[in-house]
């Protein structure tokens, strides 16, 4: 498009608090104020979104045994990663283009994360800079997730960039060396109506009036245990492998220096026919055995999810969709507030479930349904 003035998007801008009765209606209430663009690009997936049904099928096919004369009162929910305490053991997904939500783009859903007081990650497909990004976040913790250059160079540029913003851990996003088939967006002729400032070094163009497919086929396509071992040596930070869905690939991870595996189908947005992320979980972890830490993602919508994940292996989940919903209808208030109605569910659970501490409920043991 050669006029980027073309592209007008009237993301919404109220701040307030928000109402959740459950995570599901958000995405409802969204759906009515979002542009139809941004809201399809928010929530769709790819193919069939058939992975994307998986993953909240996935959850129903373990269940959690209620435990009484347990002597539980007031769980807590807090926990630590890599040195960093934090009260609940959820964090923020990184996420790319926080702008089709909100008019305070990755900056409102800082603030709320700050506010809240957990782990912002911030997504190289920012359409904020780290500057902007740090006037809501404030200091707080973050991890900086890289989609990787093929130049090394700037690679090592928007690393020293993130490290100096005050990244503890980069995440390297492997799942993605091409964009999934995203029916909704092509239909819409989706293209982005805001720059990339972090990335924007590498495209030709900023990002804003580009398409997802056109902004992938110019970052590295081929992503091996050597580009893991290059960040890992390079950053002098702990690296997470995220999108990881197989013993194997953990392994793999691991053995190239890895410090952390995240086991995420990108919220169904890759590749269509894979199996709902927590159906994965359990095998992974096996295979982990405990060397690095675990973060799961894609699917959390209530506080029995955080509860199944950590059962089944994670130390820490990471929440998406429902973050940018509650951005989109409050604006860092709203984040605030689906944070906050993540963990009175968690503990609600984890009070039924008898379990006082997260090391409880790494103990719990969880039924299968046959």
């Amino acid at each position: 498009m050669a006029n980027e003035e073309k592209v007008v998007y009237n993301a919404p801008s109220e701040i307030k608090e928000i109402r959740v009765i459950n995570t599901y209606e958000l995405e409802d209430e969204a759906r009515k104020i979002v542009p139809k663009g941004g809201f399809d690009y928010m929530s769709g997936a790819s193919g069939d979104e058939f992975t994307l049904r998986q993953n909240n099928e996935a959850w129903n096919k373990k269940g959690i045994i209620p435990r009484v004369l347990a002597d539980v009162e007031h769980p807590d929910p807090s926990t630590s990663i890599f040195g960093i305490d934090i009260k609940v053991p959820f964090i923020m997904a990184p996420i790319a283009a926080h702008g089709l939500a909100h008019q305070t783009k990755e900056a409102g859903t800082a603030r709320g994360v700050s506010e809240f007081g957990t782990i912002m990650s911030i997504s190289a497909y920012s359409g904020a800079s780290f500057n902007e990004i740090e006037e809501g976040l404030n200091g707080s913790p973050r991890w900086f997730q890289i989609y990787m250059s093929k130049d090394d160079e700037l690679n090592k540029n928007i690393l020293d960039e993130a490290k100096a913003d005050g990244a503890t851990a980069i995440i390297l996003t492997a799942d993605s060396t091409l964009s999934g088939n995203r029916h909704r967006d092509e239909r819409n002729q989706f293209v982005y109506p805001f720059g990339m400032p972090i990335v924007s070094r590498y495209l030709t163009g900023s990002g804003k009036n580009m398409s997802l497919n056109n902004i992938y086929a110019q970052s590295k396509q081929k992503i091996a245990p050597r580009d893991v071992k290059f960040i890992a040596e390079y950053s002098g930070l702990p690296v997470f492998v995220k999108g990881i869905q197989s013993p194997e690939d953990a392994l793999l991870a691991i053995g190239a220096g890895a410090s952390g595996i995240w086991v995420s189908n990108h919220g169904g947005r890759q590749l269509d026919s894979a199996p709902g992320s927590f159906a994965t979980l359990e095998g992974i972890s096996e295979a982990v055995a405990g060397r690095v830490p675990i973060v799961f993602d894609s699917g959390i919508r209530r506080g029995e999810h955080i509860f199944k994940a950590l059962a089944s292996g994670a130390d820490i989940v990471a929440l998406g969709r429902p973050v940018l919903y509650g951005l989109a209808l409050g604006g860092w208030k709203g984040v605030y507030s689906v944070l906050e109605y993540f963990e009175k569910d968690l503990k609600r659970v984890m009070q039924l479930a008898g379990t006082q501490t997260i090391a409880d409920i790494k103990k719990a043991r969880l039924f299968d349904y046959k």
